[in-house]
């Protein structure tokens, strides 16, 4: 063992027995752990090497087990802090304009109605949306959306980190999540005949996280308060890549842009006004209200969700226009008379209509009950039309039967996929 020159000379000379006696008493750790005489009692300038010994050795014993668990410790606070949602910020717009090199950089996506970048901002990899601003918004108003929306947390949404206003628009901050959207994962253009959800448990679990989240932002659990999403379609769902679950995406969007007013809820607006105001929808996805007076409800989103879930079971778009060879002109295809269609001709017709990629490998009554509650939510009037909670219950339910079937037939459940091009 090793001493320093000082540790040397405060050693006294002592016979061979008192240096075994000395030696092997200062192993004895387990009598000598005691707080009181380790750390209580400063040791006197003629304490023995024995005692130094000692007290050192249960110092380096204390020290290692308050090492350990402070690392595990520290490492539980890292992973809870991971997991909480983080406070909104009011981002300089400077600080904005800085990571996207002035809005020059590439274009993560774009729209009629949006433009995206992603960038770093704080050290963190984000995602940010500019859209432009239905309704002014003052920023002591904005500050007080965010620390509601931002509060929410649920692992079927993308998370809102902050905004940004600059003008007449406003620049929305979200985490970024590595993935696809639905429409992409469900159609691949440069080959047709491959879906990354190639098999029936994978579009359920789809279904039922989407549910989930448009549950949560109609009721958002604990804030006691509901929101409106209005941007439900396939391009606004994101299947994550580790994991292939869905995630919605844009929550908050219609409340800080001004798409979704809480005055409109207790009036309806007519012809003239949906004039004034732009009407903001996808075709295909609008519920037959949405289009007539401009109201945003949140049954508009249960109709979006139908839409949706069709396009799931189907594979097709929403809404098309094919050619017509024998007319020579081009024919409106939705996938919602196409689901009606097929309800009607009972079991047979769903398992002809449902996509044909999954070859055959599904439970036709679940398909069939599937397209039922999608046509429930597909309602012309909105007071038909179920809320989310329900169908949550019924989808979450359908699942369940999924996965029994596949357990029953010995299918694979936990295929791992890569979303690489093909």
């Amino acid at each position: 063992m090793c001493r320093s020159r000082k540790s040397t000379d405060a050693i006294q000379p002592t016979s061979s027995n008192s240096k075994r006696r000395s030696f092997s008493s200062s192993f004895q750790t387990p009598k000598s752990l005691k707080p009181s005489s380790s750390f209580s009692d400063p040791s006197p300038s003629t304490i023995s090497t024995t005692n130094d010994l000692a007290s050192s050795s249960s110092n380096f014993y204390f020290n290692s087990s308050s090492y350990s668990l402070s690392t595990q410790t520290s490492n539980t606070l890292s992973s809870l802090r991971a997991s909480l949602p983080e406070n909104p910020h009011i981002y300089d717009f400077s600080l904005i304009s800085s990571a996207t090199t002035n809005f020059l950089s590439k274009r993560f996506s774009s729209s009629s109605s949006s433009s995206s970048w992603l960038c770093h901002l704080h050290g963190k990899q984000v995602v940010v949306f500019r859209r432009k601003l239905r309704r002014s918004i003052e920023l002591d108003d904005l500050v007080h959306k965010l620390s509601v929306i931002c509060r929410s947390h649920h692992s079927s949404l993308i998370k809102l980190l902050g905004a940004s206003l600059s003008g007449n628009f406003v620049y929305l901050v979200y985490e970024y999540v590595k993935g696809a959207n639905l429409g992409d994962c469900l159609r691949n253009p440069k080959n047709p005949s491959f879906t990354l959800l190639s098999s029936w448990i994978s579009r359920m679990q789809i279904a039922i996280d989407i549910a989930h989240g448009l549950d949560y932002i109609h009721h958002c659990s604990g804030l006691e308060t509901s929101f409106t999403h209005n941007h439900i379609k396939v391009t606004s769902i994101l299947v994550a890549e580790d994991s292939l679950t869905a995630k919605v995406c844009h929550f908050g969007t219609a409340e800080i842009c001004g798409e979704v007013s809480k005055e409109e809820g207790s009036r309806s607006l007519g012809r003239t006004d949906s004039k004034v105001m732009k009407i903001e929808g996808t075709r295909g996805y609008m519920a037959p209200e949405l289009q007539f007076n401009g109201l945003v409800t949140q049954k508009c989103d249960v109709y979006a969700f139908g839409v949706v879930v069709l396009e799931l079971l189907s594979g097709e778009e929403a809404l098309k226009f094919t050619f017509d060879e024998v007319d020579g002109g081009y024919k409106r295809v939705s996938v919602i008379d196409t689901a009606r269609e097929a309800a009607a001709g009972g079991s047979g017709g769903v398992r002809r209509w449902v996509d044909r990629r999954l070859k055959d490998s599904f439970p036709v009554e679940v398909a069939e009950k599937m397209v039922l509650v999608a046509l429930e939510c597909l309602e012309e009037d909105p007071e038909r039309r179920p809320e989310m909670k329900k169908v949550v219950g019924k989808v979450s339910k359908l699942y369940l039967e999924s996965k029994n079937w596949a357990d029953n037939i010995g299918l694979p459940t936990d295929i791992s996929v890569s979303m690489a091009p093909r």
